[in-house]
């Protein structure tokens, strides 16, 4: 299922000289009374703030006294780009060296509420960039980052770095169960939160390159009893595939409250279907674990089969992925990591009391690093999809949350003049990311049985030191 996303920022003030100041814009002014409210210490100004100005779904009082708890609160460190709706720079935790990219947007209209807010962890800016190294230097400096790490662990997984199709580096670290000293090895399975979205996304491309369904088809056209008659002639496929849709996401109080009762797909449209529009299809960006739900929803319709069994049948045999699915949580499954997480404590917890009952078409099934290359193995050489499809699945469509493009279930990335495509997932307990590199053959995989971001770090490590 798709799991609570842990936004892996932390972030306070380094000296630059003068204090930075904020642009005269409505979004820059929404940003800096945001940020007093959070660092504000007393947790009644956050609430009053966040009342008054954020989305309920975006204004969890509980949450953000946990998150300041771990940041200590943030500082403002500069502007990078900002308009009169958009505002996005840097800031950095006060509890750590950690710096990170926010992005804000509000409404064009009066009073300029919050539409949404998002911020990232980064690297240090003082830092020059990191110097592409050799393959031979890169799996090198890997293994002290990974050694490092996990003697300070901060990290715990598993990691495969892949070059034409092969693996040219795996390595296993940390405890799979901490209480039964059971190792994490490189084939045991680890819950990848949101990167179930990538194969979800899939599936409706391999009903669209069918001809059963049309991207452009309202969702009311295959679920035709869905209860919010105005989202179901107004949000398209392709709005939901690239969280342009307004459809909102499902964590939160209601969520929480409601947790065990979520069996089935179907259960969230109970639960969420007479819930409105946030905003106007296409009109803006926001991150949709409901969108996603409604996916797997329309592949059940389509197909005729069960989402599970459809994903299974088309995406994880194919691909030879023996040890990816999503069973639920009331079944043993064999190699399966215990998720760790410190978000409500100083020591390490299981995550059980954060999962549903199974994961959904949004995400939470669980993979091991090798599956996740034969994923990546089968779709570059559209074994999947064809050419053409592949290509639609993974090209960018709209500016997403990240610094990069947002395509069908996949993040498509530049940096440095090298593209990557795929997407990472996490929640408390864990962390994956998938990063694909079309033009040089290198495929990372890493997935972790704790708190983001310990396998974005990973990842991001590797990804900036990658040969071109």
């Amino acid at each position: 299922m798709q799991m609570r996303i842990v936004v892996p920022i932390l972030i306070a003030f380094l000296s630059w000289g003068a204090q930075p100041q904020f642009p005269d814009t409505p979004a820059a002014r929404q940003f800096a009374a945001w940020l007093a409210a959070f660092n504000d210490s007393d947790p009644t100004a956050y609430q009053r703030f966040s009342e008054k100005n954020l989305p309920k779904r975006q204004s969890n009082n509980e949450e953000h006294q946990e998150f300041r708890k771990q940041t200590g609160g943030f500082e403002f460190i500069k502007a990078e780009q900002s308009t009169p709706t958009r505002f996005t720079g840097l800031v950095k935790e006060r509890n750590s060296s950690q710096y990170a990219r926010f992005v804000i947007e509000v409404d064009a209209a009066e009073p300029h509420l919050i539409a949404g807010i998002d911020l990232r962890a980064i690297d240090n800016p003082n830092d020059p960039p990191p110097a592409r190294l050799s393959e031979t230097d890169l799996l090198a400096a890997l293994r002290t980052k990974l050694d490092q790490e996990a003697a300070a662990d901060r990290f715990s997984g598993a990691v495969l770095l892949a070059k034409n199709g092969k693996p040219i580096f795996t390595s296993a670290f940390g405890m799979a169960d901490r209480e039964k000293k059971i190792p994490n090895q490189l084939d045991t399975r680890f819950r990848i939160g949101s990167m179930n979205k990538m194969f979800t996304a899939v599936s409706i491309l391999q009903l669209a390159e069918a001809g059963k369904l049309q991207l452009t088809d309202p969702l009311g056209k295959y679920l035709a009893d869905y209860p919010n008659k105005n989202m179901a002639s107004k949000v398209t496929i392709h709005h939901l595939l690239t969280h342009t849709g307004g459809t909102g996401d499902f964590f939160g109080p209601q969520f929480d409250a409601h947790r065990l009762e979520l069996r089935a797909l179907k259960d969230y449209v109970t639960l969420y279907g007479k819930r409105d529009l946030a905003f106007e299809p296409g009109s803006r960006w926001e991150y949709s674990n409901y969108g996603f739900l409604l996916l797997g929803l329309i592949v059940e319709k389509v197909s005729g089969e069960d989402y599970y069994d459809y994903v299974r049948n088309h995406v994880y045999k194919p691909a030879g992925m023996n040890s990816t699915d999503s069973m639920p949580e009331d079944q043993i499954v064999k190699d399966r990591s215990i998720g760790y997480s410190k978000q409500d404590s100083k020591t390490w917890q299981p995550n059980t009391d954060t999962l549903p009952p199974r994961a959904t078409s949004a995400g939470g099934g669980y993979s091991t690093v090798e599956d996740l290359l034969r994923f990546a193995n089968v779709l570059n050489g559209h074994k999947l999809l064809n050419e053409h499809y592949t290509d639609l699945l993974t090209t960018g469509k709209v500016e997403g949350g990240g610094g990069g493009k947002y395509a069908y279930g996949f993040n498509d990335n530049v940096r440095d003049g090298v593209r990557w495509f795929g997407h990472g997932g996490g929640a408390p307990g864990m962390n994956g990311d998938l990063k694909i590199f079309p033009q040089s053959g290198y495929v990372i995989a890493v997935l972790a049985n704790m708190d983001p971001p310990a396998a974005g770090r990973i990842s991001e490590f590797i990804a900036a030191r990658l040969p071109k």
